[in-house]
């Protein structure tokens, strides 16, 4: 494995860096945010920025619009992207929708993908994945799927509560997953500006780093014509395979660029804070919390890097991806813990970016499965290959 970069990949990670610098972080105090994420004009000035940068959808293929980067180069990109909150959103590489748009350029047909996925490529639209459900139906567990479509004439009819979906307000279109008479889960399109579908609530949460927030979403006798089936029938949880093992490794690729912003500003303040006739980082635990965060950050990008090299392979990745998911997320919730720590009472209040990251970043440790459930899916075939 040869991970040294291209002069042409150094060239666009310098150019995402300087992006994120110059037209982002700027906007990361702009009024136009809330509890459930930046409003849809912050988003609309931010793509366009990204637009202008050439830097928009970056992860899309060339065909699409965008630079069809390999899993490296979208770990070296979305690193930088991640460095500031808002990077993601700008970049349009954003969960859900960097997830969809992996999902659909590979399972959508021809006119799927020019009804939905085009739009949403050039950041005209948004997206939702609706899976998750309420206590008794699918979480950790997707075999625990309730929401049932049954097929009436030329369309299925859906019915059903999802929750925890992630850019839900606001979003032109869901991927809807069912079950059908069978049991065999099948993923839907559908507009979101349709009677069957209606946005209950917002759930208030920690993070506040996606638009549209987490919502509620009821679908009541939703028809959507058979031709609006992702993929084919019967291969949902399939096709959730396809688009979640690359969706939680870019998860990571944005998270460390946080944790690495987190880094750099405890960093700095650490260098300059004078405490006790020396600085804060020439005190031994304070210099000992950076030395684990530089640990971290290097273990954390290597493993990110690993999977994605594998991924480029054509390897599945699915148990590298576990991994990485686990270990990344609580790598880098270590890392801006230590720099909650470091920074003191600045660390709790919005003096600094790093409160804000600290409570986004909480989240990470549950989004596209719990440690606790990928460490028994490692174990499950560690014990497997075994036998």
């Amino acid at each position: 494995m040869d991970f040294s970069l291209s002069p042409k990949l150094v060239e666009l990670q310098q150019r995402t860096r300087e992006f994120i610098a110059s037209d982002v972080i700027p906007l990361e105090n702009d009024a136009r945010q809330g509890a459930h994420g930046p409003s849809e004009a912050l988003r609309a000035e931010l793509i366009e920025r990204a637009r202008r940068a050439g830097l928009l959808t970056p992860h899309a293929s060339v065909e699409l619009g965008g630079l069809g980067l390999t899993h490296i180069e979208k770990a070296i990109v979305f690193e930088e992207a991640g460095y500031s909150p808002l990077g993601p959103v700008a970049l349009n590489v954003h969960a859900p929708d960097e997830g969809n748009i992996h999902l659909m350029d590979v399972v959508g047909s021809d006119a799927q993908k020019q009804r939905w996925l085009k739009p949403l490529v050039e950041g005209h639209s948004r997206s939702c994945f609706a899976m998750t459900e309420p206590d008794p139906g699918a979480g950790a567990d997707p075999g625990m799927l309730r929401t049932t479509a049954v097929r009436d004439g030329d369309d299925y009819v859906i019915n059903g509560t999802k929750w925890f979906i992630t850019g839900a307000e606001g979003a032109a279109f869901a991927i809807i997953m069912a079950k059908l008479d069978d049991g065999a889960a099948t993923m839907f399109l559908a507009d979101m500006n349709q009677p069957g579908i209606r946005l209950e609530r917002l759930m208030d949460s920690l993070d506040s780093c996606f638009t549209g927030g987490h919502g509620v979403l009821h679908f009541e006798n939703l028809r959507v014509p058979a031709t609006d089936v992702l993929g084919e029938v019967g291969k949902g949880f399939r096709y959730a395979q396809v688009r979640l093992a690359p969706a939680r490794l870019t998860h990571c690729m944005r998270w460390l660029g946080q944790a690495r912003r987190a880094h750099d500003v405890a960093l700095a303040y650490a260098r300059r804070r004078q405490a006790f006739g020396k600085t804060l980082g020439e005190h031994e635990g304070v210099g000992f919390m950076l030395a684990d965060n530089e640990l971290d950050l290097q273990t954390a990008r290597l493993s990110i890097w690993h999977t994605a090299w594998l991924l480029d392979q054509g390897h599945k990745g699915n148990l590298e991806s576990s991994m990485s998911k686990v270990f990344v997320s609580e790598a880098a919730w270590r890392i801006v813990d230590r720099c909650v720590q470091v920074l003191g009472g600045q660390g709790v209040t919005a003096e600094t970016i790093v409160m804000r990251i600290f409570r986004d970043l909480r989240a990470f440790r549950i989004y596209d499965g719990p440690s606790e459930v990928h460490r028994w899916s490692i174990a499950r075939k560690l014990l497997s290959n075994a036998s």
